[in-house]
């Protein structure tokens, strides 16, 4: 049989910026096996083909067409049909970077028809005030969009949404039966749109395999679509479903009717099960020997996973590629002016990985035992560093969203050092635990490496639930490390949760008065409130009566399990809660409300914080950083070579810096040591040997040890270091 071609596609919908990295890994590893890939992205052609003159006109047709009574709201966007028609082409235009000069044009109130996503709005002071005119024209934009999007939704595609797909009908689906009657409706218009990308690629690239990779809740329905219309015209195209979302809510799939819309699903990391499957269908490997892979066999599912074969190591699984897919058409969009929301909405972002897995794997709330997050492997910092430059030539972009679980400070302070070393100049953010490990000079390193963000979860911001959940840390190292981030200049994200076994309303006060102080001090510019949940594959999931907590639901029916209904013996967190929380979450974000009593963000009455008022200001005045003179510390240096002045007996080192120069004044060997440890510390291409440790240091400096320590005292020992000189 010949080789298989392969067609992989996200299904709508994830982001609009930038295209989801399934494809594109999986791509690049199969490449690199030479066998025959191609990818694409349906949500974002689904998209553009739906905001376009064409694609509106046949909203508006359909619009004309229902006989139910329409929203108010839809009564007067159908009133201005032509407005939104001539101006959706070069709003998207714009959107895509295409046609900047459009900006001034757009930013002035009223040039694009105004609905109810501007009603209340464009008068606030948080987008009147600071805004650029770029800002102005994108904000509205994104509003003219979201306008659109809630049009659709509420007239002729229920499912559809600016960043997900009929997400309701996949969450918590235990039985397949809310999937097969979302399909056995007809096809809305959005699903003819993607449909008709769909068959565009079948025509042109003629696949033999389709796999699908469904990430999240909200990529489902459009999975099952597609699947659906393959198996009625193409029924000889094989297809397979892959990714998040199979990883985690289909490891116990038994409902046969599953596959009649696709032939296989597979679990974990794609690339070992997607190999054999080519291989199956090229006729070199049974069935029975595939690799955590379900598919259906006399009416029964049927589970194959080969023992023999092993997971493909980091440096085995090729490089990431974005052939096929067409960066200039995803759209930038403006939905919030927060600079840390912004990186998640606005521009291409090229993705890696820094090391597959978590290394602290302890968490109770996380999947501890599943692949992604137990097999825990660090990619080499050589093949790494290829990984960029391979995609910065391929996409022209030096954008890098590093997509781990949770990198590991190690590994990133090898990353930072590689790309100082190669002079390789990139923007990039990733996701971290708030380690101590992440001490202010690993912060300085990371930022001059091109570190602009990071993301991380504090969870319950108390030190007695995070002990609980084993998270790790404690709120006070929290703090410490994220002004080690905000000191370098690298803006934090947290991901924050409430309702945690156990957990009081009392805590969630103390959390949000924790959380308060934390962004009043601008130590994190962005968070979000989840709600916990007990995960089927958690250790809470797996033993929630260790955890106080009573599982009621909901009972698996064969297709999907993981987000569990519980009951907690100890505690309640009313629904009101929560929306106290993202209220405040709101207001923070944009600098409101940060001196306001906690207490006023809730419906209902709750408990004054104990958390001191002046808990923040008092950890980091106490902050204390010593340089140990025997400390296991290497030195980096990120200025320039110094330049030697006489001055008397002394000699005035001048330390040239980005920002600013500094100079000191020191005797002539301790010039002449510093002179050489700044030489030994500095990156470059041609480094053979380790950058030195400061006790090596202490040991070639010009006199006793005793002297050494108070040099590390010194104010010019503290200028050294204030101007670029790094113990990591």
């Amino acid at each position: 049989m010949t080789q298989p071609q392969v067609l992989l596609l996200t299904p709508p919908l994830t982001q609009l910026n930038t295209p989801y990295p399934a494809t594109a890994y999986l791509t690049g590893f199969l490449r690199s096996r030479q066998i025959p890939c191609e990818q694409a992205d349906l949500g974002i052609e689904m998209v553009l083909r739906l905001f376009s003159r064409a694609g509106l006109t046949r909203v508006f047709d359909a619009i004309r067409r229902q006989r139910s009574d329409l929203p108010g709201e839809a009564q007067q966007m159908l009133a201005l049909e032509q407005a939104y028609v001539t101006a959706v082409d070069p709003v998207i235009e714009f959107l895509q970077g295409r046609n900047p000069s459009l900006g001034p044009l757009l930013a002035r109130p009223g040039v694009l028809p105004q609905g109810p996503r501007f009603a209340g709005r464009t008068g606030t002071a948080s987008l009147s005030r600071g805004l650029s005119e770029l800002d102005r024209a994108k904000q509205f934009a994104t509003f003219f969009l979201e306008d659109l999007a809630d049009l659709v939704q509420a007239t002729v595609s229920p499912q559809f949404a600016l960043s997900r797909y009929a997400e309701h009908i996949a969450r918590s689906a235990s039985s397949f039966d809310t999937i097969i009657d979302a399909l056995s409706a007809s096809p809305s218009l959005t699903d003819q749109f993607m449909l008709d990308a769909l068959w565009s690629h079948v025509e042109r690239i003629k696949p033999s395999l389709i796999g699908l990779t469904v990430p999240f809740p909200g990529n489902v329905y459009g999975a099952f679509r597609v699947a659906q219309a393959i198996k009625a015209h193409r029924p000889d195209i094989a297809v397979t479903l892959g990714g998040g979302y199979a990883n985690t809510e289909l490891r116990r799939v038994s409902d046969p009717r599953v596959f009649d819309y696709v032939d296989y699903i597979t679990l974990d990391d794609g690339e070992l099960p997607l190999l054999s499957l080519v291989e199956h269908l090229a006729g070199k490997r049974p069935r029975r020997q595939l690799c955590r892979t379900f598919y259906r066999e006399k009416g029964q599912v049927v589970f194959a996973d080969d023992a023999s074969g092993l997971d493909f190591r980091m440096g085995e699984t090729g490089c990431p590629t974005y052939s096929g897919l067409a960066l200039d058409r995803y759209l930038s969009i403006l939905d919030s002016i927060n600079p840390m929301h912004r990186l998640w909405s606005e521009g291409h972002w090229n993705k890696l990985t820094v090391a597959h897995g978590c290394y602290w794997k302890q968490c109770t709330f996380c999947d501890v035992g599943l692949n992604y997050i137990s097999r825990y492997e660090m990619t080499p910092t050589d093949r790494l560093i290829r990984q960029i430059e391979q995609l910065i030539a391929e996409t022209g972009c030096r954008g890098f969203h590093f997509v781990d679980e949770a990198a590991p400070p190690a590994a990133l302070k090898a990353l930072a050092l590689a790309l100082l070393e190669r002079g390789l100049t990139i923007s990039w953010w990733g996701n971290i635990r708030f380690e101590e490990a992440f001490s202010p000079d690993l912060c300085r390193l990371l930022a001059a490496s091109g570190c602009i963000a990071v993301t991380a979860g504090l969870e319950a911001a108390s030190d007695r639930l995070l002990e609980k959940i084993k998270k790790g840390i404690t709120v006070d190292q929290t703090a410490l490390v994220a002004a080690a981030f905000k000191d370098a200049g690298i803006l934090i994200h947290a991901y924050l949760m409430y309702g945690c076994p156990s957990e009081t309303v009392q805590e969630t006060v103390d959390s949000l008065e924790r959380v308060r102080q934390l962004v009043a001090a601008d130590l994190i510019q962005s968070a979000f409130w989840h709600r916990f949940t007990a995960t089927a594959h958690s250790p809470i999931g797996l033993d929630p009566a260790a955890h106080g907590l009573r599982i009621v639901g909901p009972a698996f029916e064969g297709f999907a399990e993981n987000d569990l209904l519980h009951r907690d013996r100890r505690s309640n967190t009313p629904e009101w809660v929560g929306e106290g929380l993202r209220r405040s979450m709101l207001n923070y974000l944009e600098g409101r409300g940060l001196t306001l009593d906690v207490r006023r963000w809730f419906d209902q009455p709750v408990p004054k914080p104990r958390v001191s008022a002046a808990w923040i200001r008092r950890l980091l005045k106490d902050r204390l950083v010593k340089d140990h003179p025997q400390a296991e510390r290497r030195v980096v240096w990120l200025g320039g070579q110094p330049v030697c002045e006489p001055a008397g007996k002394r000699i005035r080192l001048i330390l040239p810096a980005h920002a600013s120069d500094r100079a000191i004044t020191v005797t002539p060997q301790q010039a002449q040591w510093l002179n050489d440890l700044i030489l030994q510390s500095t990156p470059r291409a041609d480094r053979s040997h380790p950058y030195p440790l400061l006790r090596e240091a202490g040991a070639a400096f010009p006199g006793p040890p005793k002297e050494f320590e108070q040099f590390l005292r010194s104010p010019a020992w503290k200028k050294v270091r204030a101007t670029g000189l790094l113990l990591v």
